[in-house]
């Protein structure tokens, strides 16, 4: 019999030392022969990311030993740090960005010089024997975060994989990504685009011959442009070369094979926002087939593609959040995950329909049925639209609420803002549900998954759009009966932070917020940030400083008058993203206010949190303000947070 305790109050089998400690991030699967390598990102170890190898027998090694972080930092975010070919494994070292080749078991040895370089996008050119990358240069600006006038310059270049020797391939555009050599040497395919794009609004595929002194001729644009989103070209065993696109509105997946053919016409999405290098949707296999993953409704689903005919058959998994597939002759490899499954590498046999989980991000053993599900909402936002999210209902089989008492809501704002909320098991997300606080992490407009027109519901309109979605997501659930209105709170990080204090600020829907490297004034950021983003708002917001008076007023800095609830706010201090500024300026803005605030830095960490320490800590000082603000008991004792003007 279920014990009654009022929402938030109850005891939960999850805690959050459990989730720091007992998770891992899971990326990077790569195939090479019988093996199967991946990426872990380890709490535990500082955050250290480890390439791990997976042998046919089934034995588990780490590859990458301490102190080496297989981790780029290009683009500030990274992807593609590491490649394989053979059983030779290169990488790039976080600490000094240089590039690194193992052999076997031995120790990495550096492969490029010390220097203000950072490489990401690793592909083998085997016909060549050389390395393929993305390179940043940080030469002119002093490896800091660009300065007007002295931001880094992108390149692609190839690289000896004996002698470290570089060569530059294509140069003169502001990014690079995705270089791909066919399988006969004979061709190189890359992506291509320029400020202020950002790679979800509009990119270029090209090739070029690759001659045999290794140098490039007959350079051709394939596909794309500024108003066209090319996404992840690949190489089929037999030559042939796949891009997907959003030409037709959703990023599909298209043959480039005497002119530009669709494999697959439907409202669905192939692809995902390049936040990160060496993402993939898609795997080319054997006999003229692809193994793909969609998006449909806010969840991800396998498929399998005969490309002669166009056959399209999904495949039912387990897995609602499937990333990163990578293929090889009949075999896939990729990251699945579920509401109640999660991550996990996993090996696929499309032939047999079997998948089997090789490695799990988490070793929290959590009964099912102590889970909670998310349900999937559309719920009615400004300009007559519908917007989405999933719903967690508050849940433990141990304890029920008092009759009447709604529970207290966390509405959770996804960062980016180009990205999305994920049906992905996520053990901070049970800690809530399972001490009886409801969570609902929505999808505004601006999220990706749903078509290119709802992502650019957000052009011109961030800070209003996010902000309209996140209040109308929780007075909706409010006006159901699920959530108390009077206990509303929303948290986010970077982007999401900033939809958080937006919120905070220029609504009075919710009673408590949290700010996770969020920002609070778009001035300092189009100024301070990195190169990546430092023209991306000007489609979310406007050009500057043409539209300084947009970037005033939707900036909660110069707005906190407005502000009348309590904040807590949590920042790495070796941010590059979101400089610590942003926080400490909010954090003052509070105190000369009078308001309740709680500000907890943390030495060490960049953009998101990855020692085991700080995640525990952000995750129970969160836990802790809410409680303070919302009057509930806790269950268990936490480490107390200092809350002034409380």
């Amino acid at each position: 019999m279920p014990r009654t305790s009022p929402y938030g109050s109850w005891r939960s089998p999850i805690s959050a030392e459990q989730i720091a400690a007992g998770s891992v991030g899971l990326s990077q699967p790569a195939i090479d022969a019988g093996d199967i390598y991946w990426v872990e990102s380890r709490p535990a170890e500082g955050g250290r990311n480890v390439i791990v190898r997976r042998e046919p027998g089934g034995r588990i090694e780490d590859m990458t030993p301490p102190p080496f972080n297989a981790r780029s930092r290009v683009h500030e975010y990274g992807g593609g740090a590491c490649t394989v070919h053979e059983g030779t494994i290169w990488f790039c070292n976080f600490s000094d960005q240089r590039l690194f080749v193992q052999r076997g078991g031995e120790v990495p040895r550096p492969l490029t010089p010390a220097g203000p370089r950072r490489y990401a996008d690793l592909a083998f050119d085997a016909r060549r024997k050389r390395l393929v990358c993305v390179l940043e240069d940080h030469a002119a600006c002093g490896d800091e975060a660009a300065a007007p006038g002295s931001e880094p310059v992108n390149s692609l270049v190839a690289i000896d994989a004996a002698s470290g020797e570089l060569r530059t391939l294509a140069a003169g555009a502001d990014f690079y990504a995705s270089p791909r050599v066919s399988p006969d040497g004979g061709t190189l395919a890359w992506l291509a685009w320029n400020h202020p794009n950002m790679p979800w609004d509009g990119t270029e595929l090209w090739t070029g011959r690759l001659l045999p002194e290794g140098g490039l001729a007959q350079v051709r644009r394939v596909a794309g442009g500024a108003h066209e989103s090319i996404f992840q070209p690949a190489w089929s065993p037999e030559g042939e070369l796949f891009f997907v696109s959003d030409r037709s509105g959703w990023w599909n997946l298209y043959r480039a094979c005497g002119g530009i053919r669709p494999l697959v016409e439907r409202a669905l999405d192939f692809g995902r926002p390049q936040w990160v290098f060496g993402m993939s949707t898609y795997a080319p296999l054997a006999r003229g087939r692809i193994a793909c993953t969609f998006c449909e409704g806010g969840r991800w689903r396998l498929a399998q593609i005969d490309v002669d005919s166009g056959r399209f058959e999904p495949i039912e998994t387990a897995y609602t959040e499937i990333a990163d597939v990578r293929g090889a002759g009949e075999r896939i490899v990729f990251v699945g995950a579920s509401p109640s499954i999660p991550a996990a590498v996993v090996r696929g046999d499309l032939a047999g329909r079997r998948f089997e989980p090789l490695r799990a991000a988490s070793t929290l053993a959590i009964d099912e049925a102590c889970l909670s599900t998310p349900r999937s909402v559309e719920f009615p936002t400004a300009g007559g639209l519908t917007a989405h999210a999933h719903f967690y209902r508050p849940w433990n089989r141990d304890f029920a609420a008092p009759p009447g008492e709604a529970p207290p809501l966390l509405v959770k704002s996804h960062g980016g803002p180009t990205s999305a909320a994920s049906t992905a098991f996520n053990a901070a997300i049970q800690y809530w549900a399972s001490r009886g606080v409801a969570v609902l992490d929505v999808n505004y407009g601006g999220s990706s998954g749903y078509g290119r027109a709802y992502r650019k519901r957000l052009d011109g309109r961030w800070g209003v759009v996010d902000v309209d979605d996140c209040v109308n997501a929780a007075l909706y659930l409010a006006a159901r009966g699920e959530a108390d209105s009077a206990r509303l709170a929303i948290s986010g990080g970077s982007a999401g932070g900033y939809t958080t204090l937006c919120a905070l600020t220029f609504r009075d829907a919710f009673r408590a917020g949290a700010s996770h490297y969020g920002i609070c004034d778009l001035e300092a950021l189009v100024r301070d940030t990195h190169k990546f983003e430092s023209r991306y708002l000007e489609r979310l917001v406007g050009p500057y400083p043409d539209r300084r008076d947009l970037y005033r007023s939707r900036s909660p800095i110069h707005h906190t008058g407005r502000l009348a609830c309590p904040l807590i706010l949590f920042q790495g201090l070796e941010d590059k993203i979101v400089p610590p500024n942003q926080a400490e300026m909010m954090a003052a803005a509070l105190r000369a206010r009078g308001l309740p605030v709680a500000y907890l830095p943390f030495p060490g960490e960049q953009h998101g949190f990855r020692r085991a320490h700080n995640i525990r800590r952000a995750l129970e000082a969160e836990l802790y303000f809410y409680s303070r603000i919302f009057r509930f008991e806790l269950a268990e004792p936490v480490e107390p947070v200092v809350i002034e003007n409380l």
